[in-house]
């Protein structure tokens, strides 16, 4: 059995909301909703692949010397993003913080 994805790409056309931001502009332990990926095909496929569908939470986790690259906690799995990267991903920030 074979199971495949086709998500449509298009270029926006209006800017973000005010409500949202950058993936990057997040600090570690926030979280927020992905409501855009603006990467080339092959790369945003990638990250599809990796979890990174619009609408899915993602938690800010630790970043590496310098800030880059960062890790991030999308449905259980932790993957690490550059910061050009994770620049190009939209976001609504959630105003609430988990415990622990």
């Amino acid at each position: 059995m074979i199971l495949k994805m086709i998500f449509n790409f298009a270029v926006r056309e209006t800017p973000m909301s005010e409500q949202e931001v950058r993936l990057a502009d997040l600090r570690e332990g926030e979280h927020a909703i992905l409501t855009e990926l603006d990467l080339p095909h092959h790369t945003a496929e990638h990250l599809m692949c990796l979890g990174f569908i619009p609408g899915v939470e993602i938690t800010v986790g630790k970043s590496g010397p310098g800030g880059d690259p960062r890790v991030y906690n999308v449905d259980g799995s932790n993957v690490a993003l550059r910061r050009d990267v994770s620049l190009n991903l939209g976001v609504k920030p959630r105003l609430w913080r988990t415990q622990g």
